[in-house]
This record gives C-alpha cells, sequence and structure tokens, in this order.
C-alpha cells in the first residue's frame, strides 16, 4: 500500500509541474509530446546557455548584466569560403558586377554561388564552345588582314603561315633521345617526352608554311592551319606538366611507349599503345577496381595503365587527342614500311 501512495503521489507532483509549465491543459488528462519537447528545450536552454526566453524577460536582464559582453552578430562573422580574389575573378569572368551597392563580400560570395548554381560556366568546363571554330576564325581573319595589306606588299604573305617554335632539337638527336627514353628515370622521359613532341608540332608547322599560298588560301588549307592552331593550344596543358615534372605515373608510362614506337617509326604499335592509355582494356574501364567483399579473378589486372584516361577531364581529352595528330604528323614527316604504319595511303 506504501508504495502505491508513493507513486500517486509523484504522479500528481509531476501533473502539477506540467499544469506550471502550461503543458498540461486543466481538465484534459493527456498532453501533446512536441510541446512538452519545445518545454524542455526552453528549459535547457535558460539553463545553460542563459538566453533571454520570451516567458522570463526580467530574469533573463539581470543575468545578462553580470555576463560579458556578447560576441557580434552571426551575419557579421560569416566569412567568405573562397578568397576575395577569386570571388572577383569568378564574377568578372561571367561578365557580373564586383559589388553592387551595399553589398558585403559575404554577400557577394553568396551571389557567386548563386550564379553557379542556376547558370553554369560552360565555357571553363568545355561544354558549348567550339575550338576549331575559333581557329578557322582566326584563320579567317589572318586572310582578311592579308587582303587588305595586300596593296602596300603585294608578294609577302606571313599572316597566312602559322606559328612555329624552335627550341633547338634537330632529326639528328632522336637516337640519342631513343637510348635515353624508358631507363627509368622519370623526369628524364618528361624532358624527352617534351622535346619530341615540340620538335615534332615546329616540323609539322614548317611544312605548312611551306604550301603555296595559293593551297594556304582553300578550304582544306584553312582547315590545315586551323588544326595546327587547335593542337598547340591542346597541348599547352600537357607541355606545362612536362615542364613541372608532374605528369601522372599512369600516364607517363603510356607517353614512354607511344614515343619510343613513334622514334622506331612502328606507328600500329605507338597507335596501340594511343588506344591503351586513351580507351583503356580492363574488365572494368572506368577505373572499378572492388565490386564486393571479395577480390575478383582479373582483380590484379587493373591498373592505372589499363584504366580509360581520355574519361578524367576534359583538358586530359584534349591533349591526348592532339597526341593523336602528332602520331598522324610523325608518320607523314618520317614515313616507314607499309607493314608499320597506320591506315597506309600509297603516295601519289
Amino acid at each position: 500500500m506504501d508504495y502505491l501512495t508513493e507513486m500517486k503521489a509523484e504522479i500528481e507532483k509531476r501533473k502539477r509541474q506540467l499544469e506550471d509549465n502550461d503543458v498540461m491543459v486543466p481538465g484534459k488528462k493527456y498532453f501533446k509530446r512536441g510541446v512538452l519537447s519545445a518545454k524542455e528545450r526552453e528549459e535547457y536552454i535558460r539553463k545553460h546557455y542563459q538566453v533571454e526566453s520570451p516567458n522570463k524577460p526580467q530574469e533573463s536582464q539581470t543575468m545578462g548584466k553580470d555576463q560579458p559582453e556578447k560576441s557580434k552578430p552571426l551575419e557579421e562573422e560569416k566569412v567568405s569560403q573562397l578568397p576575395r580574389k577569386e570571388v572577383i575573378r569568378k564574377l568578372r569572368d561571367r561578365g557580373e558586377p564586383i559589388t553592387l551597392f551595399g553589398e558585403t563580400h559575404y554577400e557577394s560570395y553568396l551571389r557567386l554561388k548563386r550564379l553557379e548554381s542556376l547558370v553554369p560556366d560552360f565555357k571553363n568546363m568545355g561544354v558549348g564552345d567550339n575550338d576549331f571554330k575559333a581557329a578557322m576564325d582566326a584563320v579567317d581573319q589572318q586572310y582578311l588582314n592579308d587582303i587588305i595589306s595586300s596593296s602596300d606588299r603585294p608578294s609577302e604573305a606571313t599572316s597566312t603561315d602559322v606559328s612555329v617554335k624552335d627550341d633547338g632539337t634537330r632529326e639528328k638527336d632522336i637516337q640519342t633521345m631513343r637510348a635515353e627514353i624508358g631507363t627509368g628515370d622519370g623526369n628524364k622521359d618528361q624532358d624527352i617526352i617534351l622535346r619530341f613532341f615540340k620538335f615534332l608540332m615546329k616540323e609539322w608547322g614548317e611544312r605548312l608554311n611551306s604550301r603555296p599560298l595559293e593551297e594556304k588560301r582553300t578550304t582544306r588549307g584553312k582547315m590545315a592551319s586551323a588544326t595546327h592552331s587547335q593542337t598547340v593550344s591542346y597541348l599547352k596543358p600537357l607541355f606545362r606538366q612536362l615542364k613541372q615534372k608532374k605528369v601522372e605515373e599512369g600516364l607517363l608510362e603510356s607517353f614512354v611507349i607511344i614515343v619510343q614506337n613513334m622514334m622506331d617509326r612502328d606507328y600500329i604499335k605507338a597507335n596501340d599503345a594511343y588506344l591503351e592509355m586513351a580507351i583503356g582494356n580492363a574488365p572494368w574501364p572506368i577505373g572499378v577496381t572492388m565490386v564486393g567483399i571479395h577480390a575478383r579473378t582479373g582483380r590484379e589486372k587493373i591498373s592505372s595503365r589499363y584504366v580509360a584516361h581520355v574519361l578524367n577531364d576534359e583538358t586530359q581529352r584534349k591533349y591526348i587527342q592532339a597526341i593523336k595528330r602528332l602520331i598522324t604528323q610523325c608518320q607523314k614527316i618520317f614515313p616507314t614500311d607499309p607493314s608499320r604504319s597506320f591506315n597506309y595511303q600509297c603516295p601519289v
């Protein structure tokens, strides 16, 4: 009996507490769980954080006098997650104003994030632009400039030539580079690859510039010049990585094999190595190495060498495409036996 009496007293005490907290409505035997949770949360915040409560404004004011001065509001403490210079650069690239009237740095950052989510920057993504059309427009502009200036210097036609840079590499140096490449020194391999690709670009440009003026001004001649200019722009990121010795190990291994076969004038093997690098021949070409808790039989055959590198990003896709053009031009510059040529065409 004492136990039942104590339980009834505890229930009555809890009921009075709920009524005091405006949770239990008088005359009803139930209350909403959400109301109780809200009251408990307010009580917890009042005790631990000393935040002003709407029910007891006088108590919060007296407690606030003894406490140190509060920090700045949350809005003033917000900081942009990007440097200010980066925010300005991205807004300028999109043609947007850097700062609106009365706008803070953080609000500029929020405006940039909103623009990036609503209107993606297709130009930097490599989508929506046509590099070959831009190169053709540049060639046409050079042709117009040549027509305008033809009255002053009718015998010259330098505006129709492509840009050619000579780094000092000669054909006699290829044999020496062939003996040094693939020896295990990654930095040396990157230097040789850079020199060989620049040599091919120089030879290709000189062959284009040596064409007759009438051939340069034809549609086919303009397309050839535009292809060279486009390849130059595609190879710039690769040349930068080769200079800084930052080419990925998997890609560098494929580059070495391709360059070795090109120097040996075995263009069929060079093309096979290029296809293996570009599209891969792994069981899962995108790069999946583990599809379950158990190892598969052919898992050891999957490495960076067998993965499709052309799927990584747009920049890498472009210079991989440019390497295929260099293989084609190398076959034209240094012809070999038909049995070792790719897509051999008998010269007329």
